[in-house]
């Protein structure tokens, strides 16, 4: 019996994950390049390209049906990497055309927090639910959202940024995006230093390193010490994401959220009192009926099986 399996492709601004992935979501093969070392779009999909099919061939009874890709500001319907600004190639790149020519397969691409949410559902523990949302927590924040089992990409292919919805009116911390006050400018891994160095200043009080020693993993050390001001910006970061995922939860009703990335490593601290915010801040009709839960998926593998999972999903 042939086993159908996939190339997944997570393209970083450092570097790019590729694997060849089976129905099972078992990794086959598995490596990473440097994405700097392509300044031609064109010429990374054809050297990719070549070395995932002559893997595949290694692969015995086996029929590679295609290549996902998961890549900063991509556009599913179109196909195209748009002005990324942490990637090589500038303007409007047909990545997902130059995979086709090079390949002649069917190729799915999408940005990596979209994939990472069709992951959870065809291989983690979202796989008996229509109707969720996925968020990663790291230096910044992405989200997916899957509505009536399909990922919801509205009329540009843009949908779904949760991390760019405006929290906080006239504030001071501008976003990468250009405008003040967005979510993962207090969601996320910087959000959680920004806020620790805020709660430091308005004592009057210095933090025991380097300003440039302090991220996320410094101020969970610090909270698991009893850190006033650690344990205040987790509190802090955990309300407002609670009060974010009420709202998301008012227009998408959703049977769960799932967490991702690395600020839930630290588990009851930032999960708590996001719970808490939650409920509190949740529209009645729906209390008691979403669970916020951490993925399932391995963060080492998550961007694979992700992006495999766009044309696992459109064959299934």
């Amino acid at each position: 019996m042939v086993k159908k399996i996939v190339a997944g492709i997570d393209i970083g601004g450092t570097n790019t994950k590729l694997g060849l992935v089976d129905e099972e979501g078992k990794i086959l093969m598995h490596q990473t390049v440097q994405t700097a070392r392509y300044p031609d779009a064109e010429m990374f999909a054809n050297e990719i390209s070549s070395l995932l099919l002559s893997e595949a061939r290694k692969i015995r009874n086996s029929e590679l049906c295609g290549l996902g890709i998961g890549s900063p500001n991509a556009n599913y319907y179109t196909g195209q990497v748009e002005f990324a600004p942490n990637l090589p190639w500038k303007g409007k790149v047909p990545l997902a055309q130059y995979f086709k020519d090079a390949t002649s397969l069917p190729v799915a691409i999408t940005n990596d927090a979209k994939a990472a949410a069709l992951g959870e559902m065809v291989f983690g523990g979202a796989k008996s639910m229509k109707h969720f949302l996925f968020v990663t927590l790291g230096t910044g924040l992405g989200s997916g959202i899957v509505s009536s089992g399909s990922l919801v990409y509205g009329h540009d292919g843009f949908a779904g940024e949760m991390g760019h919805m405006i929290i906080k009116d006239q504030s001071n911390r501008l976003c990468g995006c250009g405008r003040y006050g967005c979510l993962e400018t207090y969601v996320s891994a910087t959000g959680l230093r920004k806020s620790y160095m805020k709660f430091l200043a308005e004592r009057d009080k210095r933090a025991e390193e380097p300003p440039e020693n302090i991220d996320a993993k410094y101020i969970f050390d610090r909270a698991q010490l009893g850190d006033r001001d650690a344990l205040a910006s987790f509190e802090y970061t955990g309300h407002i994401l609670g009060l974010a995922l009420a709202n998301a939860s008012a227009l998408f009703s959703p049977e769960a959220i799932f967490l991702f990335g690395g600020l839930t490593k630290a588990g009851d601290y930032i999960f708590n009192p996001t719970k808490i915010s939650f409920e509190k801040n949740l529209l009645k009709i729906y209390k008691g009926k979403i669970n916020i839960l951490s993925s399932s998926l391995q963060e080492s593998d998550a961007a694979i099986l992700g992006s495999a999972s766009l044309i696992f999903n459109e064959i299934k």
